[in-house]
């Protein structure tokens, strides 16, 4: 069992029930995750191969196991030991890898924290996460700054960028100072199957984040269901995309999942379309990676056919409803399809993919990896029929497990008492199965608007409003309404030269009449310049409510 505490965690009788597939029981009871990722491929002659690209530099094998182990040196000097908890706030570079790897290096925890967090979610994260150390890049330094006098714990802050005698004067330690006096060598410390990997906090959309336990040697094994079987990484390969190492799904796709099969990464700090484009052909980027928003961000891109993207073999897609306009136009363009999947921080990453199918079905996140149970039931608990919307729920290497349940009154174990039953998962997802085995995803369960008796799921009509020449882009929310429960309400942000009009709304509902039901018309239609949306474009329904 895990060397944390008993009151850090739950009781085990309310813990997920972990799944070991036979083909990957084989993955050793004690082992360390950076020596997993990193080190076995140096050792096995991989060590010249690319590890990372980003802008002109290129990293192989060997010189990322240097930097992690002068950095993992440094951490351990200054009196990090095993299970220590060490967050980070940072952007896509090298030095982000560097970090995290060495931070697994030596045992410790690495706690990705969102760049988006107020200095009040800071605060509550270090505070909860009780840190030792929190790395964070120089221009994200302003609301922790402002956060440390907040800090009930003697957390201290490295800074990486930025003037070192600037950030050593504001009480804070110079990454590169550390990295240039560690020691070369470091030997990787063992861990046991149930000690922590990592913890992984969710966005805080319903209160401050809560965070989630996976274990080392779990992470491990879904980290070699999701290469195998979706991303099929191996030396050569080159994994690009824009999601952020400090959410939990960057976290998963650029410091897990490349690395188990000896491929690369290209690291792009912010995303915009040109420079996503050419970083394809830059850094030869073979699988890529985005939230449908990005990939429809750059079909819209004037210059998309000045770029050669034959080099991409796979486009996966995740986080949001694709929908299937989004996948035909990118077939359009390309000449490629791009391969749905979901999963959740909960179950650390992947749990379906339309790669288990052989072409993708459009609307569907594909049928469940191999090693991942999953069924869909109804609100008692029974299984649904095929083609009947229900809760989905999973069991597999991966699982809820809440961090510090029994603070502020217990409100995370009740939490995690409802969000696992009899061992299973629930996702949170409104879903349903077909005759084939494939997953449809309707809408989060939170956002499913319940309107005069009648369930409407908010991506069919996004999707209609989409496909309105007028429209940029467009959220459903569901608002109180006191006769009818709720009403559906349209969040749109209009091309630019348009304005928000009663005439507009009125042309905009005239079009959606001949696609969706009337029943699930919008009420109220709300006009933006521009919709909030997370860094990776994952739109945020809590604002607009």
């Amino acid at each position: 069992m895990s060397t944390i505490p008993e009151n850090y965690l739950p009781r085990t009788d309310a813990w997920p029930h972990y799944l070991t597939p036979e083909e990957f029981a084989e993955t050793p009871e004690k082992l360390n995750i950076a020596d997993f990722l990193l080190d076995r491929h140096v050792r096995e002659g991989r060590g010249g191969n690319v590890a990372i690209r980003f802008m002109d530099k290129e990293i192989t094998y060997a010189q990322l196991q240097k930097l992690v182990n002068q950095f993992g040196n440094s951490l351990k000097e200054a009196g990090v030991q095993p299970q220590d908890r060490v967050g980070i706030r940072l952007v896509n570079a090298p030095a982000s890898v560097v970090t995290i790897f060495a931070i697994e290096k030596i045992g410790a925890v690495p706690v990705p924290t969102s760049p988006l967090w107020s200095r009040e979610e800071i605060a509550f994260v270090v505070n909860n996460a009780e840190m030792k150390y929190f790395v964070v890049n120089a221009p994200l330094m302003e609301p922790v700054q402002a956060a440390k006098p907040n800090f009930c714990f003697d957390t201290k802050v490295v800074v990486i960028g930025g003037d070192p005698g600037e950030v050593k004067a504001a009480g804070n330690m110079a990454y590169e100072e550390m990295i240039a006096k560690g020691s070369a060598d470091l030997e990787a410390t063992l861990l046991n199957s149930f000690d922590i990997g990592v913890i992984l906090y969710t966005s805080g959309t319903t209160g401050m984040p809560k965070g989630c336990v996976h274990f080392v040697r779990p992470t491990i094994i879904e980290t070699r269901i999701v290469n195998k079987y979706v991303y099929q990484l191996k030396p050569g390969d080159i994994l690009g995309g824009s999601a952020p190492v400090s959410f939990a799904a960057g976290f998963g796709t650029f410091a897990l999942i490349p690395f188990e099969g000896g491929a690369g990464i290209s690291l792009i700090p912010k995303f915009s379309p040109a420079d996503m484009m050419e970083l394809v052909a830059k850094h030869k980027i073979t699988v890529m990676t985005g939230l449908p928003t990005a990939y429809r961000a750059l079909m819209k891109f004037p210059d998309f056919n000045k770029y050669d993207l034959s080099s991409v073999r796979l486009f996966t897609s995740g986080g949001d409803a694709l929908g299937s306009e989004t996948l035909r136009g990118w077939l359009e363009r390309t000449g490629k399809p791009i391969w749905e999947g979901l999963g959740g921080t909960e179950m650390l990453h992947l749990v379906t993919s339309n790669t288990l199918n052989h072409a993708p079905v459009p609307d569907s996140i594909g049928r469940p990896l191999p090693g991942m149970s999953v069924k869909v039931v109804d609100a008692s608990g029974k299984d649904c029929k095929c083609g009947d919307v229900g809760s989905m729920i999973v069991k597999g290497p991966s699982g809820t497990l809440y961090w510090k349940p029994y603070e502020n009154d217990e409100k995370l174990l009740k939490s995690q008492k409802s969000g696992v039953v009899d061992g299973w998962n629930k996702m949170g997802d409104a879903v349903f199965m077909n005759e084939d085995g494939n997953i449809f995803f309707v809408a989060r369960e939170d956002d499913m608007i319940k309107s005069s008796g009648y369930r409407i799921a908010p991506s069919e009509i996004e999707e209609a409003l989409l496909g309105n020449p007028s429209v940029a882009d467009a959220a459903i929310v569901g608002v109180p309404d006191p006769e009818k429960g709720q009403l559906v309400k349209a969040v749109i942000e209009l091309k630019p030269g348009l304005t928000g009009s009663e005439q507009m709304s009125e042309a905009i509902l005239a079009s959606l009449r001949d696609q969706i039901a009337v029943y699930k018309l919008p009420r109220i239609i709300q006009y933006m310049d521009k919709l909030p949306r997370t860094p990776t474009g994952k739109l945020l329904r809590r604002l607009l409510r």
